[in-house]
Formats: structure tokens, sequence, C-alpha cells
């Protein structure tokens, strides 16, 4: 950094951020707010690089179908810190999604100005727990980064088509702001940073897609979601499907893929049930010109366009996830009763993991903490907030239940729930909850009890039989007041993720910090606690009355057949007196799951060029002779990278549980303690260069690297 800069006014530092999304919007509300205490006599100029504006990024950008939702309730979506965040900078509160919504109706807050007569109409009618569109909440975050910048006194976001009206070579990022911080857009794409030199305070040179170059002191890297260059499996798969004149999609975010392919009529096999594949199943329904329609019995119908595919769904599981949950509490506060205070604390006067010096370990010292955890939970509510369907109530029920789950018997936990909970459907089975295809239903509920385990007609008509109960069951069991203790389930959930975040990295053992946190946990919490608006799967059940949606089952396998050139899959459910099979031949194949967060493999150039470099690594522990690794990057706390001065990383693509991509309002959400860490170093970071002090590297390579 030049002497000019210490010595002529008010000194300036230059920071880049790559990426524009919701990440890289939090984090500049936390720049801003911070500033005062931590940087008040530095300048702050702040570039946003990315295609699409400040806020929404390209996964959440207006130009999308208005038919794509979030799978959170307008009231749990905040972008601004309140009262319950625990984090060591200002807490600065704003408008939830939900309060944004009603100043916007009453003329506080202007509506966007690209606002057309669908996004007017959702915010004319849509309730609180209704769930918003991307649309809105693109609108939401956009006027966020604008709030924030008021707040601030800094510039607004304006931004040029490229580096031109960046002002990139000129040391300048726009007007400043009489709040020290301006702040622009520039919309482009960085292909590639150089770095500086830390002990002369040579700058980063950011390159631009456009050819262009940005000066940087500081580089954020907020590259928020990206896709994945293909795999072998799905370089298999669309090699075979261009021998054969098939068609193939493969992982990839739904919005961005092209539709206009998949014949109408057409026979498709739809690998995944998660949320690509609810996005997947609207835009290619109801996005053709289906319409959903309330019959006279007050049932959903699904009026066809005659435009839709026969839709094949399976996965591993075989069911979608859990649908977000519409009820309310009627019993006592969630509380953790195992992963709380008492277990970080113990956890804390240990050397390494609990009572094991080679560190902690999930399935072995957690998992059965979280099985406890949910099912205390559970129980809680049913006997607190409805205690006619227990026969002891709470006081006399809680210790027996703890010292079932003691135990560690599933066996005892289920005699305990027979003997105490008289209604079976009232129990809770973590084994059934996570794979409820697995076991069959009393055979007095079910249709038929036997001849399932033949192939055929029957046997495949009883699988859709027994996925759409389930779904049935589901929506049931999550928008109905009666069982608001599904509610305490995700709640304490929820409870338990953050907890878990807490921990740091170093204190797992290498198979838990790079595959089971990130694989296993993650993916059984996103499966109970992240699923659709429950609306959508009693539009998946119409779909399925209407002939357009089958059901495939669980543990679905998929065979490539030459010669027939055709797709065939097979899938199962357990049902009374045995398996029953449903398969399905098809022309068209669609892995409907997001794309793998693997830095090494991104569809990003850049990404995978910091990774080739060494400036980005993916995380990677070596114990007793075996290397875990996992795909997404190695960064300290506060977001620095190591070996990589100066250079800091947020996001998805980092490695660590991140809580989610949007913050629920009064829960001490995790994204803002994220972002406000990363800020505080960053700034911290700023003062450094400007005294031309070293800038601090991130977290050293953890132990038996």
């Amino acid at each position: 950094m030049s002497g000019d800069r210490r010595t002529a006014g008010e000194p300036v530092v230059r920071i880049v951020g790559i990426g524009a999304g919701p990440a890289a919007a939090m984090l500049l509300e936390r720049i801003a707010a911070n500033r005062a205490e931590l940087a008040p006599g530095v300048r702050i100029e702040l570039r946003l690089v990315d295609p699409h504006p400040p806020g929404g990024g390209r996964i959440w950008r207006s130009a999308q179908s208005p038919l794509l939702k979030l799978n959170s309730m307008l009231a749990d979506v905040a972008f601004f810190t309140d009262a319950s965040c625990r984090i060591e900078g200002p807490v600065s509160p704003g408008p939830t999604l939900a309060e944004w919504v009603r100043e916007v109706r009453e003329g506080a807050i202007p509506a966007p100005a690209w606002a057309d007569a669908e996004l007017f109409r959702e915010l004319a009618e849509i309730g609180e727990r209704d769930f918003p569109t991307r649309r809105l909440n693109n609108a939401y975050l956009s006027w966020a980064v604008d709030e924030t910048l008021r707040r601030s006194g800094a510039a607004g976001v304006a931004g040029g088509a490229g580096a031109a009206g960046a002002g990139a070579d000129s040391g300048t990022a726009g007007v400043a702001g009489s709040g020290g911080l301006s702040v622009e857009w520039v919309r482009d794409r960085a292909i590639d940073v150089e770095p500086g030199c830390s002990e002369s305070g040579a700058p980063h040179r950011v390159r631009l897609a456009s050819g262009a170059e940005l000066t940087a002191d500081l580089v954020v890297h907020a590259l928020g979601h990206s896709g994945t260059l293909p795999s072998d499996e799905s370089i298999r798969l669309g090699a075979f499907a261009d021998r054969h004149g098939l068609g193939y999609i493969a992982p990839a975010f739904t919005a961005d893929v092209d539709l206009d392919g998949v014949p109408a009529g057409a026979e498709v096999i739809v690998r995944g049930m998660g949320l690509a594949a609810t996005d997947l199943v609207v835009l290619l329904t109801e996005g053709r010109g289906g319409r959903f329609a309330r019959d006279a019995d007050g049932s959903l119908g699904y009026r066809p366009s005659g435009r839709e595919p026969i839709l094949h769904l399976g996965s591993r599981r075989g069911v979608p996830y859990r649908s977000k949950i519409t009820t309310a509490l009627a019993g006592d506060p969630v509380r953790l009763e195992y992963l709380g205070t008492e277990f970080h604390a113990a956890l804390a006067e240990r050397a390494g993991g609990v009572d094991h010096p080679e560190g902690l370990d999930f399935e072995r010292d957690v998992w059965p903490l979280v099985v406890a955890e949910l099912t205390t939970g559970y129980y809680r509510e049913l006997s607190t907030g409805h205690p006619g369907r227990v026969t002891l109530d709470w006081v006399e029920f809680a210790p027996r239940l703890r010292a079932a789950l003691d135990t560690r018997d599933p066996g005892v936990l289920a005699a305990l729930a027979a003997a105490h909970v008289p209604d079976p459907e009232d129990r809770f089975d973590l084994a059934v909850l996570d794979r409820p295809l697995a076991q069959a239903p009393d055979p007095e509920g079910d249709a038929g009890a036997s001849g399932f385990a033949a192939s055929g007609g029957f046997a495949a008509e009883a699988v859709q039989d027994r996925v759409r109960a389930h779904i049935a069951q589901d929506l049931r069991h999550r928008t109905s007041p009666e069982h608001s203790a599904t509610l305490a389930l995700f709640l304490t959930a929820l409870h338990v993720y953050l907890s878990l975040a807490e921990i740091p990295g170093e204190r797992w053992n290498a198979r838990s910090r790079v595959e089971l946190l990130p694989g296993r946990w993650h993916a059984f919490f996103s499966y109970l606690a992240s699923g659709p608006p429950g609306h959508r799967l009693e539009e998946l059940l119409a779909l399925a009355d209407a002939g357009i949606v089958r059901f495939l089952g669980a543990d679905v396998e998929l065979v490539a057949d030459e010669d027939a050139g055709m797709f065939r899959a097979s899938g199962s459910a357990a049902v009374a007196g045995g398996t029953a099979r449903s398969g399905v031949s098809a022309r068209v194949l669609i892995d409907a799951w997001l794309p793998e967060a693997r830095a090494s493999r991104s569809d990003d150039p850049l990404l995978r060029r910091l990774v080739e470099r060494g400036v980005m690594r993916e995380l990677a522990v070596v114990e007793r002779g075996e290397r875990f690794t996992t795909g997404r990057v190695e960064a300290s706390p506060e977001g620095r990278l190591p070996g990589a001065p100066r250079q800091y990383a947020v996001g998805p693509f980092v490695a660590g549980l991140t809580g989610g991509a949007f913050t629920r309002p009064g829960f001490d959400s995790l994204p803002f303690r994220v972002h406000d860490r990363c800020a505080r170093a960053v700034l911290a970071d700023a003062v450094a260069a400007v005294a031309r002090e070293p800038i601090p590297v991130g977290a050293e390579a953890p132990t038996g690297r």
C-alpha cells in the first residue's frame, strides 16, 4: 500500500467481494455495523463482483418462475440482527421479511421498481404463515442492502456492465458516502485472483471475465452455491442417452435447467425427492399450464393442461423430505437436555472428545444424544401440550423416558411408549421417521396383507398406496394443531444443529468432521427440517390422483439397458406380508438433486483455480494413517483462508455447519455469528493494512494433517 494512503487524508482500504448474494449482503451489513467501532478512521471502498444484483444473487434472482418458493414461512425469515443474537458486534435491528411486507403494504417502504402484477398480488395476499416466492425474497434482500447503505451513510449500489463502470484502476469505488463506506456493484464475473504481498502491502489483483482488473487490499470470496463438473456417472448416463436418442438431465439448480426438451406425455424417471425434485415437479406441471383447484368435498384436485410428462419419483428413502410445519406449540418451551450448556462445559474440560483422546466421534458420542434430544422434545410437547394423549403427566413420564433412553435400547423405549401412549400414531420412533418405507405398517391398516413380494401391477400399486399414505400422514402431523409435537421435534433438531455447530472443528475426529457431520447429520437434518411447504405435498397427492406422478419407492435401482435402449428404474416399500416393488422404463432420466459442493470440481473456474493453486484447500484430515476429505473449503472461524493472507471465504462452499441460507428471527441464528466474526476480522485486517502491519493468516491445519 502506497505511503499516500497513510498521509493524504483519510486512509482508504479497498475490499473486493466476489459474489453479491445473501452471504455477501449479510457480511456487508455486519461490516457497516462494526466499522465505527473497529475502523473509525478508515474509509472502506467495497466492490461486489457478481453478474446478478446484490442481495438475491443468482439463486434468489427476480428473473425466475413465480411458482418457485422458499421452504421457510414469511414469519421465519430475517436479514437483520435482533436481541437474541449472541454476537460480539453491535445488534442493528431491522424489519423481518414479514414486517417488511407489512410496511410495503402500508406505503412506508416502496415496492421494487421491477415489481409486476404477480409480485403486487403476492404482497397484498400473503400471510405470515404462508411461504413466499423466491422473487419476493429477492425484493426483500435487495431492499435490505439499500437499507444497510442508507444507515451507514454509504453511497448506493450502482455498478456498471463491467470494469469500466467500476473504475477498476482509478483507485475509486464510486462516490464515497458520508459514513466512510462506499459500495459498488461490478456487474461482471471474477475469473482469477493474483495474490499481493502482505509484507510490502502490494495489493491483490482480481481479474474479471470482461478483461478488466480490480485492485484489492482484502478479498472476500462469497461465491454462494455453485454447480459441479459432471460426475463419472453423469458422463456415463449422458453418453448412454446420446447413443440411444434419450434425454438425460444431470444434477443442477432447477431454476437454471432448460426443461423444454422434456416431451409432453413422456415417461420420466426422477431420481431424488428433495427440494430440487419438488421444484422440478412444479415446473413440469403447474409451470406447463395445469392448475390446482378444490373439489366440492374440499380435497385438492389437479386439472392437467395436456403438456405434462408422467413423472416417476423415487429415492433412497422413497418419500419426500418432511414438510414444513405450520402449527404452534401448546406445551412447555423447547430446551436441550443432553446437548446443552452442561454438555459443552463437560466437553471443554476434556482434552479430546468425550472420554476419547482421539476426538469426539459423531456416531459413538453424539448420535445417541441426538436421538435422546429429539425423543425428549417430542414427548415433552405431547405430554404437556396434549396431556390426555399420555397416561402419565410429564413429571412422572420424564424420568422414565430418560431411564429408557439411557439404555440406548430401542425395544425398551418402544415398550415405554406402548405402555403410556395409547394411540400408536402418537408414538415416536426415530428409525421409522428416518426410513418410513423400511417397515411395514400395521396389517389391519393396510389394504392387503399378502402377495406383495411378487412383481407386477398389484405390487406396484401397493408401493403407490404406501407412499401416498405416508405423505398424507406427514401432512396431518405437520399441519394439524393436535400434532404440535412434530413442531417440538423440528425446533429441538434446530437447537441441536446450533449446539453441534458450536463445537470447534478440531474437537471432532477425522471421519466425523469431514464425512459424518456434513454427510449423515446434515442430510438427516435437511430431511427432517428443510422440506417443502405442506401445500406442495398436498399438490403431490393431487398429481398422483391425476396420474401425472407415480412413486417408485425406496432404494431405487437404475439400469441403463443397452439392449432395449431405455432407462429402467425400480424401487420398493415394505408392506404387510412382504416387500412390494414398482418399476418403469423411460426415455428420459432426471437426477433431481443439488450439485455436490466440492470446490475442486466446481463449475466455477475461479473456485477450481484457487484450489489448484493452493490458495484454497478442501478440508482434509489424516487420522491413524487414513485420509479423510471433504469438498468444502477450509477456513478459520473468522473466515480467513489458511496460507492466503488478506483473503476470506464465507458461504455454502466453506467447511463446517453454517446454519442454512436464511436466519430465523429471535433464534440467535448461526449465520449472524458467522458473518459478524468474519466482518470483524476483515475490519481488523483493514486497520492492519493501513498501518502496514502483517495481515493475520487463517487457522493452522488441524493436528494430524
